[in-house]
């Protein structure tokens, strides 16, 4: 099965050895994804849930740089520094995944890539 590098100008540019998201047939695996601008590269300093909706954007810039969207997620993970917030990330996270959200699991990570509150890696199915 032939192997894609998907990349997107509308997500962050990777700040190590791994690419944002590769294609392998009809799966689409996307990278960790941080709250960074991808304009800037900066971190989003606005608080959890800025900083949760951020990440889901990073996402869908990379779904659909690949020819996909939100509802092509089949399984998230997510990482949240202090568990307590992840009321916060939930809130946001049902608003933009809507009433048929993909499985995920969730955990609670002591120290996050510069030091971001929240950060996510998924996976899609883009078969039809």
């Amino acid at each position: 099965m032939p192997r894609q590098t998907i990349n997107t100008a509308g997500a962050p540019q990777p700040i190590g050895p791994y690419v944002q998201a590769v294609r392998a047939g009809d799966l689409l695996f996307i990278s960790g994804q941080l709250p960074l601008d991808p304009t800037t590269g900066t971190l989003v300093r606005a608080g959890i849930r800025a900083q949760t909706r951020r990440v889901i954007e990073n996402l869908r810039a990379i779904l659909e740089a690949a020819g996909g969207n939100l509802g092509s997620l089949v399984k998230v993970s997510v990482y949240v520094k202090v568990m307590d917030d992840f009321t916060q990330v939930n809130e946001v996270y049902a608003e933009l995944l809507g009433a048929n959200p993909p499985a995920r699991m969730a955990s609670e990570s002591s120290r996050l890539p510069k030091d971001a509150q929240v950060a996510m890696d998924a996976v899609a199915y883009l078969g039809s």
